[in-house]
């Protein structure tokens, strides 16, 4: 296999959205259409840097980032994102490399989800690639209070797994998953080399 885990690690932490799962290419289309609706503009690069933050962050940055605060509420952009992501979310795709090595060590090493991702997609997500048997533990941003770069998400996949933070290797896509990896002292991943991704 030319991608493999990193000698020494005892626990494996998947990020799911562009990590474990094609997806960003149709969160991207559904911000857009639910930025368009309230006369906000989104683009790649904006999203690309918030990769990794839960939907409700990334609502309030942007009405931020147009000079819409107050204009906007977040509620009402995220429950539009969501409805148009579900309407689409059919079309995401496995990120073969990373599934690989899940399939590989399922029943070996503890294994976790730790995401930004809100829970009802996180798990429909799992189910459409086919990989949500694999999952016992899986960390949304329905569970934490403070989210990536904050190491709480991955700090909860660890003691959930019943191990120690040194011992993962978390799996990435995002600046701020990879921070908050290192900030919790965990080996840290980015996947991005690992695959071609065409949304950007």
């Amino acid at each position: 296999m030319k991608f493999d885990i990193t000698p020494g690690a005892k626990a494996l932490i998947f990020d799911l959205d562009g990590t474990l799962a094609n997806t960003m290419p149709w969160h991207y289309q559904a911000w857009r259409k639910a930025c368009e609706r309230f006369g906000i503009k989104m683009d790649t690069a904006f999203l690309q840097a918030h990769t990794g933050a839960p939907g409700w962050q990334i609502a309030d940055d942007i009405i931020e980032h147009n000079g819409m605060t107050g204009k906007v509420s977040p509620d009402d952009i995220m429950q539009v994102k969501l409805e148009e992501f579900y309407a689409i979310q059919h079309n995401v795709t496995p990120i073969a490399p990373v599934i690989a090595l899940v399939q590989k060590y399922h029943g070996i090493l503890p294994m976790s989800v730790g995401t930004g991702g809100h829970r009802e997609a996180v798990e429909k997500t799992l189910e459409i690639i086919g990989i949500r048997q694999y999952f016992d533990i899986i960390v949304t941003a329905n569970d934490v209070k403070n989210y990536k770069p904050h190491p709480e998400t991955f700090f909860r996949c660890a003691e959930l797994m019943k191990v120690e933070p040194a011992v993962c290797e978390v799996f990435e896509d995002g600046d701020l998953g990879i921070e908050a990896a290192i900030r919790a002292g965990m080996i840290a991943t980015d996947v991005r080399t690992w695959y071609d991704s065409d949304w950007q």
